[in-house]
């Protein structure tokens, strides 16, 4: 028995063929765009016993979910930002990088990204100073 994970993809026709485009590569997409902003410390994969689960900037489609119809996607990010940062500037250039991202890759218009702050990174000073 194949207990393969099933992978939702959007087809796309063209007059030459179809283009099949995974939801899993569309939450990469945007995973990688949300780790090039400044300020964003990694990807957080949720709430797990009241912390966020810090799952760094190796894992792309990790904190990352993704809501793809005919022609649009919604996204969901859920990042951890780096201390002192200005939160709604990170959150707004992490919104603009993923639409562009997204849109300029797959063809799908982005109707919204919601940004989840799941938590904040400290430098190593300050989590010596905290401790």
């Amino acid at each position: 028995i194949s207990m393969e994970k099933e992978s939702k993809e959007k087809t796309i026709r063209t007059k030459e063929g179809t283009v099949k485009i995974s939801d899993e590569v569309v939450a990469i997409i945007a995973g990688l765009a949300t780790t090039e902003v400044k300020g964003v410390a990694g990807m957080s994969g949720g709430i797990v016993g009241g912390l966020a689960d810090f799952v760094g900037k190796k894992s792309p489609a990790k904190g990352v979910k993704v809501d793809v119809g005919d022609q649009e996607v919604t996204v969901d990010v859920y990042v951890i930002v780096e201390f002192g940062v200005r939160i709604p500037d990170v959150a707004h250039e992490i919104q603009r990088k993923v639409k562009k991202a997204i849109e300029d890759m797959t063809g799908l218009t982005v109707l919204e990204t919601n940004v989840h702050i799941q938590g904040v990174s400290f430098p190593s000073e300050a989590k010596e100073e905290i401790k």
